[in-house]
């Protein structure tokens, strides 16, 4: 049962990944790298169970450019809802971009790089490559066997959460009120489904037809047209510079023009409107807090050593 272990790593690449499919990958025209080959120096005689920024740096030496315990990436079967297929996952897009760099690095380093370490790269080049901050992805995770809806939908924020509901969820992974709103910054890329925005429009704390009444009345009517009730699947832009990672999405919280409850729920207290004006006001703030959090994310409790495996198909185990 240890695809539980990093959801809040899930939760970034969910995220994040919405972009994946527009961003211009680095590699995705370049020439196969020339196989791996062993340093002189060879690798060191042991390696303990902890993430590192050169975990491959004899094994695959290439993996960083060719680039979560990885259980997002596995299919539903006949037994199981996995967690690409939970409620908070949604229709979640980039996983052929995923599949594609793993076939690209099973060519020159096979059995090596695990699909848990692919995600976490993806997720920052795909940042860096929409304008965002860089950031160390420390490397040697292994993939898990097991992938459940129900941990996804368990750990992960439901976009209705308001403000307290978020910061007790973060804070069960060790994040603080400030670094939750941080990484609800994400959402300045990429696109989402009607299916998370009904809430906010039609059911708002459940009661039936209640639109939420701090959205702005106008860009509630636009997004009724975009999202008429009852549907779950048309396609809605985060924020209005959905392909640039910037501070737009907290200039458009401010203006109460948030697609989720959840953007809303940022801004309904003294603190949180604090902190969401402070990062509008300075986007390197913004940037250097975002980077800093993801590295804390991604070292959530991952597997590692002889822990899980390190799966030929990202969305298949051995």
């Amino acid at each position: 049962m240890a695809s539980s272990r990093s959801n809040l790593c899930v939760l970034s690449v969910l995220l994040l990944l919405a972009a994946v499919c527009e961003a211009r990958w680095p590699w995705a025209s370049a020439p196969a790298p020339a196989p791996c080959t062993e340093d002189p120096a060879g690798p060191p005689k042991s390696v303990e169970a902890i993430l590192s920024a050169d975990f491959y740096k004899y094994t695959c030496p290439q993996a960083t450019d060719i680039g979560c315990d990885g259980s997002l990436l596995l299919n539903s079967t006949a037994d199981n809802q996995a967690e690409r297929d939970g409620f908070t996952n949604f229709l979640i897009r980039g996983i052929p971009e995923i599949d594609r760099i793993k076939e690209a690095l099973e060519e020159v380093c096979p059995n090596t790089v695990s699909c848990a370490d692919i995600l976490a790269l993806a997720a920052r080049d795909a940042t860096v490559g929409v304008g965002g901050p860089n950031w160390p992805v420390f490397l040697g995770r292994r993939d898990s066997r097991v992938s459940l809806a129900l941990d996804a939908d368990t750990n992960l924020p439901f976009p209705s959460l308001n403000f307290t509901e978020l910061v007790e969820n973060f804070a069960r992974k060790d994040f603080s009120a400030r670094e939750m709103i941080v990484l609800s910054g994400s959402h300045t890329i990429g696109r989402t489904h009607c299916n998370g925005i009904g809430p906010n429009l039609y059911n708002y704390t459940g009661i039936d037809d209640l639109t939420n009444p701090n959205l702005d009345p106008i860009f509630a009517k636009v997004l009724k047209k975009q999202c008429p009730k009852g549907n779950r699947t048309n396609i809605v832009d985060m924020d209005r510079t959905k392909n640039l990672f910037d501070t737009d999405y907290y200039k458009g919280v401010l203006s109460h023009k948030g697609v989720f409850i959840s953007d809303l729920a940022l801004i309904e207290n003294t603190f949180g409107l604090g902190v969401v004006t402070e990062l509008v006001a300075s986007s390197s703030s913004f940037f250097q807090e975002f980077a800093d959090a993801m590295v804390k994310m991604g070292n959530l409790t991952p597997l590692t050593g002889t822990d899980g495996e390190i799966r030929k198909h990202c969305q298949f185990v051995n």
